[in-house]
């Protein structure tokens, strides 16, 4: 087996490395009253790969718009990613060539001169796993697991708001992110690990 990535065991600040993919579809209903139809939600699932911390975002279908409403959202709470991980979804794809856009208009000369400086240093690069190969991203597979098997114990058959399943997906990424590092012990002797 071959060593892990630089990126993965150097330190850095959380979410600079990122991991970003999709779950679902869950159903949702937009609020509660009779008759109401249900509609589908995706959870869009951004992942630390440095120190496995967990944020989840709410979307409401895989478009590359919705995605990147979700991405700001993303990025207004935890800061910017200077390095993004995906799989090769449409979504992922189209956000990455309207991202990349942005960025050439902002090299251009006549916005250089006001905005540039500032936008460019927070470029981020966006790195594709390899077409068909989902086993690439183990790392921030195992998150997406996880997140589905809260969801399925907490929700059931029950539909939820927008709102309601906002805040039940907010718990779930609290309890996930207060994981212990390692494994506990019970032996006095041994050392302490942060938790």
């Amino acid at each position: 087996m071959s060593d892990l990535p630089d990126y993965r065991v150097n330190e850095s600040k959380a979410f600079v490395h990122t991991a970003v993919d999709y779950a679902g579809p869950i159903s949702i209903i937009p609020y509660r009253k009779r008759g109401v139809r249900s509609m589908k939600a995706y959870l869009c699932i951004s992942v630390c790969i440095v120190v496995r911390a967990v944020h989840v975002e709410l979307s409401t279908d895989l478009s590359i718009c919705s995605f990147l409403s979700a991405f700001k959202r993303f990025i207004a709470r935890r800061g910017s990613s200077f390095v993004l991980y995906s799989d090769n979804a449409k979504n992922f794809v189209g956000a990455k060539n309207a991202l990349s856009d942005i960025f050439t208009l902002t090299n251009s000369n006549e916005f250089h001169e006001t905005f540039a400086t500032e936008l460019s240093n927070n470029r981020i690069q966006w790195k594709f796993n390899p077409s068909r190969s989902p086993h690439f991203g183990g790392c921030f597979e195992i998150f997406v697991k996880a997140f589905k098997n809260h969801l399925r114990r907490v929700l059931g058959d029950q539909l939820f708001t927008y709102e309601e399943m906002l805040t039940v997906l907010k718990q779930i990424e609290s309890v996930i992110n207060s994981r212990p590092l390692t494994l506990l012990t019970e032996d006095p002797s041994e050392l302490v690990i942060l938790a």
